[in-house]
C-alpha cells in the first residue's frame, strides 16, 4: 500500500484571522511502491458549501480543539474515520486566506499503512488518492488567472482519473495550491506549468504573499 499523506485543513471559527503554529521542514517517507500519495475527499453533495468538490478532510475549528492540528485530527476522524493514531503530524503550512474572515491552515502528516477509509456519508461522498508527483508533471492541467485584493492570483486545476474506478476528479482551488506547494516542498522539482512559489525559497515566497494578502483583506474589514 502507498504511503499517504493527510493534509487536513483547519478553519479557525469566528471573524478573526490567525497564523498557523507551526512551521517544521516535512521530511518523506518511501512507501511500498517507493511514492507519497496525497489522500483527499468528494464532498457529499447534501453538503450547503462546496457540495460536490474535491478537497481535503478538514473544517472550522471548534471551542474543545487546542489548536489547528487538534481540529485537523478531530475533522479527518468525523470525516473519513481517521484516527489520531493513525497520523504522524509532521507541520503546518503556511496559511491561506479563503476570504476575509476564515483563514485555512493546512495540517500534514504520515497515515499509517493500515488505514481503512471510512466515509461519513453525510459530508464524504468517496475517499481517494492522488500521487504526489501528478502536482508538478500532470497529465490534465489548465489554470485561470484572478485578482483578489489588488494582487494578481493564478488558479490551478488538475483533473486526475482514478486508475481503481475510472472516475475522474477536479482538484482546483486552494486544495490544488497546498497539494502543489507539498508537491514544490517534499520532491524539489520545478513543475511543467508557471507557478506563483520562488522554488528557490518556496516559504519565503508563500509567507510573503500571505502577509499581502492579509494586509489588503484587513484594510478593508
Amino acid at each position: 500500500m502507498p504511503t499517504q499523506l493527510s493534509a487536513c485543513e483547519a478553519s479557525p471559527s469566528g471573524n478573526k484571522l490567525s497564523p498557523g503554529r507551526c512551521r517544521d521542514p516535512v521530511r518523506p517517507r518511501s512507501g511500498a511502491e517507493g511514492k507519497l500519495h496525497l489522500l483527499f475527499t468528494l464532498r457529499s453533495e447534501k453538503l450547503r458549501r462546496s457540495p460536490g468538490e474535491v478537497c481535503f478532510p478538514g473544517g472550522k475549528s471548534e471551542p474543545a480543539d487546542v489548536d489547528e492540528v487538534a481540529t485537523a485530527l478531530r475533522e479527518a476522524q468525523e470525516e473519513v474515520g481517521l484516527h489520531p493514531h493513525q497520523v504522524e503530524v509532521v507541520c503546518c503550512l503556511v496559511p491561506c486566506l479563503l476570504d476575509r474572515d476564515t483563514l485555512i491552515s493546512p495540517v500534514v502528516g504520515f497515515i499509517d499503512h493500515t488505514f481503512q477509509a471510512q466515509p461519513n456519508p453525510d459530508e464524504v461522498k468517496s475517499v481517494f488518492l492522488v500521487p504526489l508527483e501528478y502536482f508538478l508533471q500532470p497529465r490534465v492541467y489548465h489554470q485561470n488567472y484572478v485578482t483578489r485584493y489588488g494582487h494578481h492570483v493564478i488558479i490551478h486545476c488538475f483533473e486526475y482519473t482514478n486508475p481503481e474506478d475510472g472516475v475522474t476528479y477536479q482538484i482546483k482551488g486552494i486544495t490544488a495550491k497546498f497539494a502543489l506547494f507539498l508537491a514544490l516542498i517534499i520532491l524539489g522539482e520545478k513543475p511543467i506549468f508557471e507557478m506563483e512559489f520562488n522554488l528557490s525559497d518556496l516559504i519565503s515566497s508563500s509567507e510573503e504573499t500571505f502577509l499581502k494578502l492579509n494586509k489588503h483583506a484587513t484594510s478593508k474589514l
